[in-house]
C-alpha cells in the first residue's frame, strides 16, 4: 500500500508540475491572437501530414491488425478536415460580437469578447486514439488555450508516438501529452483544469466528472450508449442492408456511434438477417485474410464479446455468422459480423454498449412500438432511421431525444464540422466539433464601456417614486 502511494504521489507530482508550468506559459500570452493561433494549427497540420505512415503502422500494432484504409478514412482525413475548417474560421470566431445596450443605459458599447479558457485537459480513448485527440485539441487551439492530452493505455505504440511527435513540433509548456496505467488517469482527472474534456464510456465519464468536481473543473463528456437503427416499411429491406453494414462493420464495430441494434418490422426480419449476412460476406469477404477487416483491440475486449453471444445463445437467442466458421475461436484476434435475433431483454447485449461487430435485432409491429422502445431506454448518442416515409422527418424529430438524428445513413455526422458533436442524458453533456469546440473552449465575456454621461445616478439613492413608476409604465410591468 505504501509503494502504491508513494507512485501514485509522485504522478500527481508529476503532472502538477506540467500543468504548472502551461499555466505560467499561459499567462504571458493569455489572448494569443489569430495569426498565433492559425500559427499552431499549421504546425498541428504538418505533424500529422509529415508523419502519416508512422502513424498508421503504430496503430495497426497496438489493435494487432488495424485496417489502414480506416485509419487513414476515418482518423487521419477528418483530422485535417477539422484543421483545415478551424484555419478558414477561426479569424471571424473570434471577433468580438457587438450587442445593442438597452435604452435606459445609453449611452454605452457593448460587446461579447471570446477568450481563452486557460489549459484544456483531454483524455483520449483508443478505438479512434488520433481523431479524438486531435478533434478537441484543434477546438482547444483555435480557442487559443494550451492542452494536456492523456492517451489510453491501451494503445501504447500510438501513445508513445504521439507524445514524441507532438515534443517534436510544440513545446510542453503548450501542448504535453501524458501515457500510463489507471493512476496516471485517475490523477489527470483531478487536476485543475479550466476545461476536461473526456471520451469513453458512461461508467468511466461518472468517475471523471466527480473527480473533476473537486475542482469546479467543467466537462465535456461524449459518452456511449446504444443508438438504435430503425428500419421503416419505407425502404426496401435490401437498401437497407447496404447502409448498415458498413457503419456497423467499419473498425469491427468498435465506434461509439455505431449501430447498436437494429428495430426491423416483424415480417422481414428473417429477410434482413439474411441479406445482411450475404451483404457482410459481400463486402469483407473471409475476414481472417482480409486486412481490411479490423481486428478487435485486445484479448479481454473480445472475450467480453464472446461472452455476450454466449450468453444470448444460452439465454434463447439464435446467432448467425457471416464467416466460414460457426467457431469464433477460429477468427484469431478478430470477430466476424454477427447477428442475435429473439435476444431476452436482459441479456448483457441489450443492455451494454456493445462496441463490437455484433448487432442484435429486434422486431416491431408499428411506428409507435418504436417510439415507446427507444423512449423507454437512455438517450443514445445517434439515432438512426432508414425510410422514405415523410412523416418519419418530424415524427422522430419531435418524439425522440437523441445526441444526433440522421435519416437514411449513419456515421457522417461525426465528420461535419459545421455541425454539434456530443450527446444527451447518459450518451454525455456537452459539445465540440467546429464552432461548437470554439465555444466549448472559451469563454464568453461581456464587455460594456461608459463614456462621461452616466444615466444611472439617476437610480441612486434616495430612491425616487416618480421614475421607478415611469419605468414600470413604459415596460408594461
Amino acid at each position: 500500500m505504501a509503494i502504491h502511494t508513494t507512485i501514485e504521489s509522485s504522478v500527481e507530482q508529476r503532472l502538477a508540475d506540467i500543468l504548472l508550468n502551461q499555466y505560467e506559459a499561459f499567462r504571458e500570452t493569455p489572448c494569443a491572437g489569430a495569426a498565433l493561433r492559425r500559427e499552431r494549427l499549421r504546425r498541428l497540420k504538418q505533424m500529422l501530414v509529415e508523419n502519416k505512415d508512422d502513424i498508421c503502422k503504430a496503430i495497426d500494432a497496438d489493435f494487432s491488425g488495424r485496417s489502414s484504409h480506416e485509419t487513414l478514412s476515418a482518423e487521419y482525413l477528418p483530422s485535417i478536415m477539422s484543421i483545415n475548417d478551424a484555419l478558414w474560421h477561426v479569424k471571424g470566431w473570434m471577433k468580438p460580437k457587438h450587442k445593442m445596450a438597452p435604452w435606459m443605459f445609453q449611452p454605452a458599447m457593448a460587446k461579447v469578447v471570446a477568450q481563452p479558457l486557460g489549459i484544456v485537459g483531454v483524455i483520449v480513448p483508443w478505438n479512434y486514439p488520433l481523431y479524438l485527440a486531435i478533434g478537441p485539441l484543434v477546438g482547444a487551439l483555435a480557442a487559443g488555450n494550451h492542452a494536456m492530452i492523456k492517451m489510453s493505455e491501451f494503445t501504447p505504440q500510438f501513445g508513445q508516438l504521439f507524445a514524441d511527435l507532438v515534443a517534436r513540433y510544440f513545446p510542453q509548456s503548450l501542448i504535453t501529452v501524458v501515457n500510463g496505467e489507471v493512476e496516471v488517469a485517475r490523477a489527470f482527472s483531478a487536476l485543475p483544469f479550466d476545461h476536461l474534456l473526456f471520451t469513453g464510456s458512461t461508467a468511466v465519464g461518472k468517475h471523471v466528472m466527480r473527480a473533476a468536481s473537486d475542482n469546479l473543473t467543467p466537462v465535456t463528456l461524449e459518452l456511449g450508449g446504444k443508438s438504435p437503427a430503425v428500419i421503416d416499411r419505407s425502404m426496401p429491406i435490401a437498401e437497407a442492408v447496404e447502409r448498415l453494414v458498413f457503419p456497423k462493420c467499419l473498425n469491427a464495430g468498435q465506434t461509439c456511434v455505431a449501430p447498436d441494434y437494429v428495430l426491423c418490422p416483424e415480417e422481414q426480419v428473417d429477410d434482413f438477417i439474411q441479406r445482411y449476412i450475404a451483404e457482410a460476406k459481400r463486402q469483407y469477404g473471409d475476414i481472417k485474410l482480409n486486412e481490411d477487416f479490423s481486428c478487435i483491440i485486445n484479448s479481454s475486449q473480445r472475450q467480453r464479446l464472446i461472452g455476450y453471444i454466449d450468453e444470448a445463445k444460452a439465454a434463447g437467442a439464435e446467432v448467425y455468422i457471416a464467416g466460414d466458421s460457426e467457431n469464433l475461436n477460429d477468427y484469431g484476434n478478430k470477430l466476424p459480423p454477427v447477428l442475435l435475433k429473439n435476444v431476452p431483454p436482459h441479456c448483457k447485449v441489450m443492455t451494454e454498449e456493445i462496441f463490437g461487430p455484433i448487432l442484435p435485432v429486434v422486431e416491431y409491429g408499428d411506428l409507435p412500438d418504436v417510439l415507446q422502445y427507444i423512449n423507454s431506454r437512455p438517450h443514445p448518442l445517434a439515432l438512426y432511421v432508414f425510410g422514405y416515409d415523410a412523416r418519419l422527418r418530424q415524427l422522430f424529430e419531435h418524439r425522440t431525444q437523441s445526441g444526433a438524428l440522421l435519416f437514411n445513413e449513419a456515421l457522417i455526422h461525426v465528420a461535419m464540422e459545421n455541425l454539434p458533436f456530443g450527446g444527451v442524458g447518459a450518451s454525455g453533456m456537452g459539445h465540440y466539433h467546429g464552432k461548437y469546440g470554439f465555444n466549448t473552449f472559451s469563454k464568453f465575456k461581456p464587455v460594456v464601456s461608459k463614456e462621461r454621461i452616466s444615466t444611472l445616478k439617476l437610480m441612486y439613492p434616495p430612491y425616487k417614486s416618480w421614475l421607478l413608476n415611469l419605468l414600470l409604465k413604459l415596460m408594461r410591468g
